[in-house]
């Protein structure tokens, strides 16, 4: 958007978001006495407020970048300068002194800052596995470059030779991490007015690209059949049996499956609960379980249901089974990098949509991250509409391996529920 086009103040956060550089820096008011959004030449945009210091002098005192510090940030610290100022304190001073107060030996580095950032992730019940990643390249990779350092002196350098260092190692999925989450520290900082805005911000601009990621091994819905009728007949214990079609109706990561516990298992309902601890973006997760595979768990519950696990495992270097043992059924199915765990996941996400299943029911089940969804997430999303999709699936399957007709396939889309 050009600054011409600016039809009303104060300006809407689209209108932030997508106002365009131009060949000079540029500033507009924001709508509120002398607080203006500032965009240069290379499009990095920030705060900044007119103000007028003792001696007579007019300034600019910076409140940070954009988006950083968002619209109501910005407006929250230009009403506080006002208020300093209508109290006869120089906002200049008063932001110096409060750096000077903050930097107690250690108390500003950015190790203490993202500590605290990283604590709060585990007091917001993120993931298990997501913190898990957070500590580690917490630990190998961003405090020991810049751990020490006072956060408001890291530099773009400092964070650049970090990124850089990564990428070297041929991790670019991991610098991407890394990036993303020394910007969320950074934002931590700005918050608590420790740094005025992020000096990680623009690293993507000179970050090489990440490879492409390569979809994990899987079939459409014309090599099914033969590939269900190999597995059914395959030579393999009930837990390895059961493990792999628990993934294909459910759709699920294979890892859940894996690790899944009787105490969440509702044999009577049909449904299955995972625990917010175990869910990648750290909530419940509530997924139907159709007959076919509600019998196949009672028969199960037989053989291990005085375990705590579904498929507990036979040594004792872990408790669950692996998933080497799981894969070992594609190898005996003769489908060895053909399909695998993670490969059920596309399967059922192509056959799903291509049948006409709508794309937030397949999403839900496949416990993705919903987009523009706010609010309080419910943890039993599209249950009963979920329900009636993954009976469906599972019937679907049986007729392919067992044989599908033109008949019976007009037979199912007609069961598609919109």
């Amino acid at each position: 958007m050009k600054r011409q086009d600016i039809k009303r103040r104060p300006l809407s956060d689209t209108v932030l978001s997508s106002l365009e550089p131009e060949a000079k820096e540029y500033r507009e008011s924001y709508g509120i006495d002398r607080l203006y959004f500032v965009v240069s030449p290379n499009g990095r945009k920030r705060w900044e407020m007119r103000h007028k210091k003792p001696d007579g002098k007019w300034s600019w005192l910076g409140l940070g970048g954009y988006p950083d510090v968002s619209a109501k940030l910005a407006r929250e610290k230009a009403l506080e300068t006002l208020d300093l100022a209508s109290d006869g304190v120089d906002p200049f001073a008063h932001k110096a002194q409060q750096r000077t107060a903050k930097k107690s030996p250690g108390a500003g580095t950015l190790r203490v800052v993202a500590e605290e950032w990283y604590q709060r992730k585990v007091s917001a019940g993120r993931a298990a596995l997501t913190l898990d990643k957070m500590r580690r390249y917490l630990d190998s990779d961003i405090l020991p470059a810049l751990g020490d350092k006072q956060i408001s002196e890291v530099t773009r350098a400092d964070c650049k030779e970090l990124q850089q260092s990564v990428e070297k190692r041929g991790a670019a999925v991991a610098a991407k991490k890394i990036r993303g989450w020394l910007n969320e520290i950074f934002n931590y900082a700005i918050a608590h007015d420790l740094i005025d805005d992020s000096p990680a911000a623009n690293l993507r601009a000179i970050a090489k690209v990440a490879p492409k990621e390569t979809p994990f091994p899987h079939l459409l819905e014309h090599e099914l059949p033969a590939f269900l009728r190999a597995l059914r007949q395959a030579n393999c214990r009930i837990k390895v049996r059961t493990a792999f079609w628990m993934t294909l109706y459910t759709a699920c990561r294979p890892h859940m499956a894996r690790d899944a516990e009787w105490s969440q298992i509702d044999l009577k309902k049909g449904v299955w609960t995972v625990p917010e601890e175990v869910m990648k973006m750290g909530r419940p997760h509530v997924s139907p379980l159709p007959k076919q595979l509600v019998t196949m768990l009672t028969e199960l519950k037989e053989v291990t249901g005085k375990s705590r696990y579904l498929f507990p495992s036979d040594g004792a270097k872990s408790a669950t089974m692996s998933q080497v043992a799981v894969n070992r059924n594609f190898i005996k199915s003769g489908y060895e990098g053909r399909m695998t765990g993670h490969g059920c996941r596309h399967t059922a996400s192509t056959l799903l949509r291509e049948h006409g299943w709508p794309s937030d029911f397949v999403e839900t089940q496949l416990a993705h991250k919903e987009k523009g969804v706010a609010g309080v997430y419910n943890k039993a999303m599209y249950l009963s509409q979920r329900t009636v999709m993954i009976q469906w699936y599972a019937d679907y399957l049986e007729a392919l391996e067992l044989g599908m007709t033109p008949e019976m396939r007009e037979e199912f889309d007609a069961r598609v529920k919109v």
